[in-house]
């Protein structure tokens, strides 16, 4: 597996969704979903690499502040899909802490990480970001706030693995002759 090449997807992914998400204000919550063993090309799940989650994580993070937005990771089914977030985010957003600490076969690759080099890391059960991509179909739907709309990204892949992006867009209300901006 070529990291450089990884990196750039993650990179381009990430760069291309930001510019598309037009309802993203400074602040907001861009939520990471990642399967490194479907980025590897293993079943998701069953080939973790905490390398490989470590380089996605470090990719990201100065993306994610460059454009003033917060990061959440989200961690597997095996502690109920809850995310890393920073502290300040936790409090700003008023958000419930929970008890647990990502394991690599217990969370993922990615939410170690983040928990490893974020400045003030804690676990949420839920949240609602604005957007998000999802690397290995993690299923991140759930911590995008409504309406959802799915952003067709030209890097269709990260390694071996699926990416899907998510952005929010205020909902569309009224009738025949409602007017609305983009």
């Amino acid at each position: 597996m070529n990291y450089d090449v990884i990196r750039k997807q993650v990179t381009d992914a990430a760069e291309e969704l930001i510019k598309e998400a037009h309802y993203t204000r400074h602040g907001d919550i861009f939520v990471l979903g990642c399967s490194t063993s479907e980025i590897l090309g293993i079943q998701i799940g069953k080939g973790s690499s905490q390398e490989v989650g470590s380089l996605i994580i470090e990719t990201l993070i100065p993306i994610v502040k460059t454009h003033g937005l917060n990061l959440a990771v989200q961690g597997c089914e095996h502690i109920n899909r809850s995310l890393v977030v920073e502290r300040n985010v936790m409090l700003q957003n008023r958000l419930e802490e929970v008890n647990v600490v990502p394991a690599l076969h217990a969370g993922g690759a990615c939410s170690v990480a983040a928990y490893e080099q974020f400045d003030q890391p804690v676990m949420v059960e839920h949240l609602t970001g604005t957007l998000g991509i999802d690397i290995g179909d993690t299923e991140i739907g759930m911590h995008i706030k409504h309406v959802q709309r799915p952003v067709r990204l030209s890097v269709k892949m990260i390694g071996e693995a699926r990416v899907t992006a998510l952005m929010y867009r205020p909902k569309l209300i009224g009738g025949e002759r409602a007017h609305y901006s983009k």
